[in-house]
């Protein structure tokens, strides 16, 4: 008896194995087309990056290696790349924090609608569908100390307009006012999450004697937190990534738009708009030091990695204390 079962046990289970494979050749049929895009679009280029970022790479000649040099000529040696983190760094921390707080803010305030919700939110969404470009000349027209709207506006109240993005002190604040018009996008879904709020919730801390400012911190902020995890992820990419509105801001105020990204006009006033993105492109494309680039690049990367992986262990391991309190 045992003896025909274990010659039967294996014709059971070729047909079980033979399923499982085509069931795997099905899904990888499925995911074929993400791994391809995924391993040429994101895979090769981050491999070559870093391969590069070990070389002496002018585009034009065979790359040549130099191990660690450029990774020590980018921390010790080049001094203007400490200028531009340090403008990054600003970004980071100034728009994050303002950014999440202004959407989180509008959201507030649209969920409370009663009228004319549909237009309202239509207004706070279009300026995110404003190509960063075109964004980016209307905030230079609006902002200019001598011409610009916002200025007589000032001076109608009797206040001194600053020079904004002629002026090293007031060029990132303007930069960031230009990115908060902009943040339509996290408006919305911020507005989404605090729909989704359960009003149960409300209720039950209201008949405890919870004001609206106690319901606000102690029930909507924990119940759209992953919301808010996301938002400041995105945030913090969005600002170590930023290049456009920099560069194009700097040049027109400059009075040399026809010279974008241009040495000459790039960071304009005093390198206050350098970015790290900005000097990036600069040292790859203009001065074609492609295996500084590339170093420049792969740091970036780590870093935007190390802030998102940071964060969502915080984020967990804040939700854990919670939940086993």
């Amino acid at each position: 008896m045992t003896a025909t079962l274990e010659r039967t046990r294996p014709e059971r289970t070729a047909p079980a194995r033979a399923r499982a494979v085509r069931r795997r050749l099905r899904v990888l049929g499925f995911m074929a087309p993400w791994i391809i895009g995924f391993s040429c679009f994101f895979g090769y280029p981050l491999l070559a990056t870093a391969y590069f970022s070990f070389t002496g790479y002018d585009l034009l000649s065979p790359p040549e290696w130099v191990g660690l040099r450029n990774y020590a000529y980018l921390l010790f040696g080049d001094p203007v790349v400490r200028i531009a983190a340090a403008n990054t760094l600003w970004l980071v921390v100034v728009l994050t924090v303002l950014r999440v707080v202004f959407a989180l803010g509008v959201a507030a305030v649209l969920a409370r609608l009663r009228s004319g919700v549909g237009l309202v939110r239509t207004l706070c969404y279009l300026p995110a569908l404003a190509p960063p470009v075109a964004a980016t000349l209307a905030f230079t027209f609006l902002f200019n100390p001598g011409t610009g709207p916002v200025n007589g506006l000032l001076g109608l109240l009797g206040i001194d307009g600053p020079l904004w993005f002629n002026d090293p002190a007031w060029a990132k604040p303007a930069l960031t006012l230009l990115t908060l018009w902009g943040s339509g996008e996290l408006m919305i879904i911020m507005l989404a999450a605090l729909l989704d709020v359960p009003r149960d919730l409300h209720e039950a801390a209201a008949l405890d004697g919870a004001g609206a400012l106690g319901r606000f911190w102690h029930v909507t902020i924990p119940s759209i937190a992953p919301v808010l995890l996301f938002g400041v992820v995105n945030s913090i990419i969005f600002a170590l990534q930023y290049f456009t509105q920099a560069v194009v801001a700097g040049s027109v105020a400059s009075g040399q738009a026809e010279l974008v990204g241009s040495s000459k006009v790039l960071g304009y006033p005093d390198n206050a708009t350098l970015t790290f993105p900005a000097w990036l492109y600069q040292q790859g494309f203009h001065y074609y030091n492609m295996g500084y680039a590339a170093a420049m690049a792969v740091v970036l990367f780590v870093f935007s990695l190390g802030f998102t992986v940071l964060l969502i262990r915080r984020m967990r391991g804040g939700t854990n204390a919670e939940e086993v309190g």
